[in-house]
């Protein structure tokens, strides 16, 4: 198993663009985000901030795999017990694309 990551994946999403495409569309987030992921955020104070980190992640994950059958909803960022944040793919890619041990993750940022 190659410890090479597939690509590289960098994302910057304004909070206030999250919360207006949210507030404009109710389906928005339900289309994007998984209900873990719903769930999190929501109940954070700065909900709108993490909803646009875990979107700006999800933008640089599917931009590193380079697939345009990924859907946003099929990669969910979470965080593990350690605190760091990290990805599961879901649904299609799954088994398209085998596990990895890049050795480092990335971060994506919201502004």
């Amino acid at each position: 198993m190659s410890r090479n990551p597939v690509g590289l994946g960098l994302d910057i999403v304004e909070i206030r663009r999250i919360q207006a495409v949210a507030r404009r569309n109710p389906r928005f987030l339900k289309r994007v985000f998984s209900a873990d992921e719903i769930a999190y955020c929501s109940a954070k104070r700065l909900r709108w901030q993490h909803f646009a980190v875990r979107f700006a992640a999800k933008e640089a994950v599917w931009k590193a795999l380079g697939d345009g059958a990924l859907a946003l909803k099929d990669i969910s960022v979470s965080k593990g017990g350690d605190g760091k944040p990290g990805v599961v793919l879901r649904g299609r890619p799954a088994p398209r694309f085998p596990r990895r041990s890049p050795g480092r993750s990335s971060r994506s940022r919201a502004a």
